[in-house]
């Protein structure tokens, strides 16, 4: 059940938002009462904002003046920012082996250094107490997982970075904290879950038996950018079915 007026009055940025787990995250947030600031590189994030009543930023989050654009962009449309949810991220890695450096530092840096360096412009604008921070990691930065290299070394630098990162900032009076998401039906997880292999692995090892959506990862995140997670920070949740939690085969026969 949504709570129209649990972020009244508060405003979110979500990166990566123009669709999947971003897309639903400014949704949650919306329908919650919040002012938001929807990012992507995709034009297509103009149109999910105006759906939601939000506004739209398109940036390069890569781009090394992305997190002063953004932080501008949303001082100038709602004069304030509470919460901030890092969720852009790209997928395509391989092993090492079939890793060149180019999709090793597209990876990395889109998955990893540009959520650092957003982090770093837009942290000294939220309140003290009372900001949040939610990154998205992945179960893959968690376990290991054949042919996800770069990926998961990234997602796994999100993982420590959220601990990090609480260190230095809960005692302020910011929460910051970590979603890792298990398979979700996402544009971006639509080719691998056409493959029997995937499925095979990802799929039928959830004992919950099934994949999640994209809604389901953002009120996870919602309840971590809320009052009623006032005493969690520094916590990577994984929000996976109970993929990561068990060792769980089906039986097909």
């Amino acid at each position: 059940m949504h709570n129209p007026h649990r972020f009244a009055g508060k405003v979110a940025i979500v990166t990566g938002a123009a669709r999947g787990i971003g897309a639903a995250t400014a949704q949650r947030f919306a329908e919650e009462g919040a002012g938001v600031l929807l990012v992507d590189i995709i034009p297509e994030v103009m149109e999910t904002a105006a759906a939601i009543g939000g506004t739209g930023f398109v940036v390069d989050i890569t781009a090394r003046d992305a997190g002063l654009r953004i932080e501008e962009a949303a001082q100038a449309a709602f004069g304030r920012i509470d919460i901030l949810v890092n969720n852009a991220g790209i997928g395509g890695s391989k092993s090492l082996k079939d890793t060149d450096d180019t999709l090793m530092d597209r990876i990395i840096d889109t998955n990893l250094n540009a959520m650092l360096r957003v982090t770093r412009a837009i942290a000294p604008h939220l309140p003290r107490p009372g900001g949040r921070i939610i990154n998205v990691s992945s179960i893959f930065g968690l376990i290991g997982y054949p042919g996800t290299t770069a990926y998961a070394v990234a997602k796994a630098g999100v993982a420590q970075f959220t601990r990090q990162l609480a260190v230095e900032l809960t005692p302020e009076g910011i929460l910051v904290n970590a979603v890792a998401p298990g398979v979700v039906e996402t544009p971006m997880t639509a080719e691998r879950l056409r493959d029997p292999y995937y499925i095979k692995l990802q799929v039928k090892p959830t004992p919950i038996g099934r994949v999640g959506t994209p809604s389901e990862q953002a009120a996870v995140i919602a309840f971590l950018a809320s009052e009623d997670a006032a005493f969690v920070s520094g916590v990577v949740i994984p929000v996976d079915g109970g993929y990561t939690a068990t060792r769980y085969t089906p039986n097909d026969e």
